[in-house]
């Protein structure tokens, strides 16, 4: 098992009605400290997909590398960007597919949902897991119901990989999440409905370190 270090983990997202996109999710994620930045950008082509992640790339390198980057579902624009990692949905390809094509250095991460999936997810070689919704999210309003804290408490109990915990975890829950076994926490909403999201990871941030004393 790879000792990873998960703790804050943003995921991009784009609002053009608001005014901010990718990129400039990326850029509060890296100021304010985030420990893995996730592109996930489900409705852009590949070619465009490709031009934000070489840009995220660079983007982390000229922070000091000290963030984690990955790539959401796409293996091939995962490789192409040098990513470090991909995360993988249950409907893609199994982490060991996914690792024969983009090689062993990969990390390679599996949503979960139940016991059954974050078992399966270990099986097939997943590094880590993203379980969840914990709670009701926003930004995904047609995700299946939440599994709750003790949905997520019986997923830590079953499996001994890194556990980031996703779907509408933010400042004020985030203290029960860690409590219930979660080695980090994947945020969206919580950094993009803020009026200062480079403010919004640093409190975060906060929030994590205070939990995960000496990570």
């Amino acid at each position: 098992m790879r000792d990873l270090r998960l703790g804050l983990y943003i995921i991009t997202h784009e609002d053009a009605g608001i005014g901010y996109g990718h990129l400039d999710v990326a850029r509060a994620a890296l100021d304010g400290g985030a420990d893995a930045l996730q592109l996930r950008g489900k409705e852009i082509c590949g070619r465009d997909l490709h031009r934000l992640a070489l840009r995220i790339r660079e983007m982390a390198d000229e922070g000091g590398g000290g963030c984690l980057f990955f790539v959401n579902d796409r293996v091939d624009i995962a490789v192409a960007a040098g990513a470090d990692g991909l995360h993988l949905g249950q409907e893609d390809m199994p982490a060991v597919s996914a690792r024969s094509l983009a090689g062993e250095d990969m990390i390679v991460g599996m949503s979960a949902t139940t016991v059954k999936e974050a078992e399966r997810a270990r099986e097939d070689g997943a590094d880590y897991l993203g379980v969840g919704p914990v709670f009701a999210t926003p930004t995904k309003p047609d995700a299946v119901a939440p599994i709750g804290i003790e949905g997520l408490r019986s997923i830590r109990e079953a499996v001994d990989l890194p556990i980031v915990a996703i779907g509408g975890v933010d400042e004020k829950n985030a203290r029960q999440v860690f409590a219930a076994g979660a080695d980090g926490i994947a945020v969206i909403s919580a950094v993009t409905a803020a009026k200062d999201m480079r403010e919004a990871v640093r409190r975060l941030r906060s929030v994590v370190d205070a939990c995960l004393p000496g990570r």
